[in-house]
């Protein structure tokens, strides 16, 4: 009886074991791309999202398994030069850092943080993070506005003096912007904001009804009507960390940035979902090519139509958001991705 016991005892402590070994090699192969690599050194132009990649299926999932080297002085920065190492510890894979076993040259390596590589690449964003790109519908009828240009100018551009209703104090500085394209909800038809079409900025020279303003700079001509909004000092945000939003979060791609007809990687959206949905900047979601509706060809009635499942098209990740709507980069696409494809939390 006792050696019975013992018995099951041992066998059940090695299927606990075999359980866990299972586990710990189907969270591998799910998290692992199929052909990764076992070390990988960061060059110049690499993106934490593109080494990520080299290693995993989903490359948000990074921090699942990063792990902090107590050896490395500051490891969540990444340079140029670094050897990023992938090992298994308690049958887990981790990345370790390894910093400098790379040598680049015989004298000791140090980093200015300026040269730590981006989670992204932030020069596709760089012009979408500071200027207020979308006017929710009260503020784009009730900020102040241009009704005059010194001089007899018709236009507003650099170097000229502008009137302006209702601003309320001087020594500011101020976005001049002009109500684009309504923002809609791809589902409803709701109106969620107005495109903010960016023309420059000025500086009040004096408050008042009119008020007084000269323009610093312009990238397009001013006209009467042009809205005014103040300048957010506070430095842009670069440092994101893609990561799974917990909200399921289902929306719509309703514009492309910069006019281009087919969107493709890192060209930078607008989704019909923001803040008051739940989103943050470095949410990842992914598209899904909306499926086209057809006729059913085969049975005689004309109007038997089929609609086609949605096919996944890529991954994008918020990087602002306003109260209503987001801007995303598209960071990876498999197959064409339009106005109108579907975001979802994946």
């Amino acid at each position: 009886m006792k050696r019975a016991s013992q018995f099951i005892l041992c066998t059940v402590i090695l299927l606990v074991f075999a359980l866990l070994a299972a586990g710990s090699t189907s969270f591998a192969g799910e998290l692992l791309h199929t052909n990764h690599p076992t070390h990988y050194v960061v060059k110049e132009g690499d993106t934490l999202w593109d080494i990520s990649a080299r290693f995993l299926n989903s490359p948000w999932r990074w921090p699942e398994i990063w792990y902090i080297n107590p050896q490395v002085a500051n490891p969540h920065p990444i340079y140029p030069g670094d050897r990023l190492d992938l090992v298994h510890i308690d049958g887990k894979p981790r990345l370790i850092l390894n910093r400098g076993q790379v040598r680049l040259s015989p004298h000791v390596r140090s980093h200015p943080w300026d040269r730590a590589i981006p989670t992204i690449p932030i020069g596709n964003i760089a012009p979408f993070l500071t200027r207020p790109y979308v006017l929710d519908r009260g503020r784009a009828n009730s900020t102040p506005y241009l009704v005059s240009f010194g001089n007899d100018h018709i236009m507003g551009s650099t170097g000229i003096r502008a009137y302006v209703r209702s601003l309320a104090r001087s020594g500011g500085k101020y976005h001049v912007v002009r109500p684009g394209n309504p923002y809609r909800d791809a589902d409803t038809g709701e109106i969620l904001g107005y495109e903010a079409l960016h023309i420059g900025t000025v500086e009040a020279l004096r408050a008042g009804d009119p008020a007084t303003v000269f323009f610093n700079s312009s990238g397009r001509e001013a006209v009467i009507g042009d809205r005014l909004l103040p300048v957010n000092e506070e430095t842009a945000w670069t440092n994101f960390v893609p990561h799974h939003s917990r909200c399921d979060v289902q929306g719509s791609i309703i514009s492309v940035m910069n006019g281009v007809a087919q969107i493709g990687q890192y060209n930078v959206v607008t989704i019909d979902r923001g803040a008051q949905d739940g989103l943050e900047a470095g949410h990842v979601l992914r598209i899904d090519q909306k499926g086209g509706t057809i006729r059913d060809v085969v049975t005689p009635d004309s109007s038997n139509t089929v609609r086609l499942p949605d096919e996944k098209a890529g991954l994008l990740m918020v990087f602002r958001t306003f109260d209503r709507v987001s801007f995303g980069l598209v960071l990876n696409a498999i197959r064409p991705i339009h106005i109108h494809d579907r975001v979802r939390t994946p």
